[in-house]
């Protein structure tokens, strides 16, 4: 039996309602239409203010969020870490716009470095580059637009965020995960990081940026950072991921009438992926989190750190799920004793269900994702019996 297959080990934190009520929502995912429908009328009734947040909570929310603060997601943290997963708490409120929403954020970033300070099963903290600071200041930034003198303000303001959070993580020595976004508003975010990179990852990498594979130009980025980082002496933190957007990045180009900078399609997306994978493993001064739903991807890190003598609980390779999906990765990694963490998202109901529907649009377009979770909750299912 493949490692991956083990829905033993996977489910072993789940009771049988628990998996019937998995069963049930990825059953829902894997139906577009009813996603559609689903997202529709969430978006309506929590608009109208309708009494459904008990029936959110009780079925998607609780499935995919570990609670709504960050002490209600301790029960989940505690269990996970019996089987050695660990977790990252994300703040995961989306699509804010205002100063105070802003400082509220970093507010609740440094909150969590503290946990993950004090708490062996929280590795590392995260945060959104737009948790930070409006996404069309980020924009205008990438696009080169000369900024008002208000904005300017506004950009030095937000840089101080960024640098008040490397600064506690860098003492409190947790890493931390800064998340990408749309490509309109990325460079803006890349090379605030580098900057960050070169000032806080002298020793080791406490600031980890991310690479979004789906994007064909992400590998020559990694190649001239990292030349940029040999060159000026300090350590590279590297999430890797494929991808949060597509759809949104897509329909952007066409509208807009430029080159998608999406790959052509899944398969060159994969062998991007792998690609930046062995490209980090074999580089000195490189720390990785694989964030991958992957299967193939997971054996191909598996193997190359065998090949290169990385241990399995060396600092600088760890692999990352979301909280409610690929229990068959996460588990069985830990199991053989690799650094795995899901990243747990929390929140008020309401401010998290964009993360939710995001996930849930997500799941449906990624062929085969929802229904390898189905095949293996159906296998468990049977194995219980």
């Amino acid at each position: 039996m493949k490692l991956f297959d083990n829905t033993e080990v996977a489910f072993s934190l789940k009771s049988d309602s628990q998996l019937e009520r998995a069963f049930f929502l990825f059953k829902m995912i894997e139906s577009q239409p009813l996603v559609r429908i689903g997202t529709a009328v969430t978006n309506f009734a929590l608009k109208a203010r309708l009494p459904v947040e008990g029936l959110i909570r009780s079925t998607v929310f609780d499935h995919f969020c570990g609670g709504v603060t960050e002490e209600d997601c301790l029960p989940n943290i505690d269990k996970m870490y019996t089987k050695n997963v660990h977790a990252i708490l994300d703040y995961s409120v989306e699509g804010k716009e205002t100063e105070v929403q802003f400082d509220h954020a970093l507010e609740k970033t440094l909150t969590t470095i503290d946990f993950a300070h004090e708490n062996k099963a929280i590795p590392f903290a995260v945060f959104k580059p737009t948790g930070f600071g409006r996404f069309a200041l980020y924009q205008k930034i990438t696009e080169g637009e000369e900024l008002t003198v208000e904005e300017k303000s506004e950009w030095i303001t937000v840089v101080n965020r960024y640098h008040t959070v490397c600064k506690v993580a860098l003492e409190k020595d947790v890493p931390l995960l800064i998340d990408a976004e749309e490509s309109w508003m990325q460079e803006a975010a890349d090379n605030l990081i580098e900057e960050l990179m070169e000032i806080y990852n002298k020793e080791k990498a406490i600031v980890f940026s991310t690479l979004q594979m789906y994007r064909h130009d992400r590998m020559e980025y990694l190649e001239g950072l990292y030349k940029r980082a040999q060159e000026k002496g300090y350590h590279i933190g590297m999430k890797v991921v494929r991808g949060a957007y597509m759809e949104k990045e897509r329909e952007r180009a066409e509208e807009k009438g430029y080159d998608s900078p999406i790959c052509v399609d899944k398969e060159a997306t994969d062998v991007n992926y792998d690609a930046a994978i062995l490209y980090m493993i074999e580089k000195p001064n490189m720390a990785l989190f694989a964030g991958t739903h992957n299967e193939d991807s997971s054996y191909l890190v598996m193997e190359l750190a065998k090949k290169h003598n990385i241990a399995l609980n060396d600092n600088r390779l760890w692999f990352g799920q979301l909280f409610g999906m690929s229990d068959h990765i996460s588990f069985n990694l830990s199991k053989e004793g690799y650094n795995v963490a899901k990243y747990v998202p929390f929140g008020p109901v309401r401010d998290v269900m964009p993360y939710l529907i995001r996930r849930a649009e997500e799941n449906t377009s990624v062929a085969g994702q929802t229904s390898r979770e189905l095949g293996l909750i159906k296998a468990e299912k049977k194995r219980r019996k």
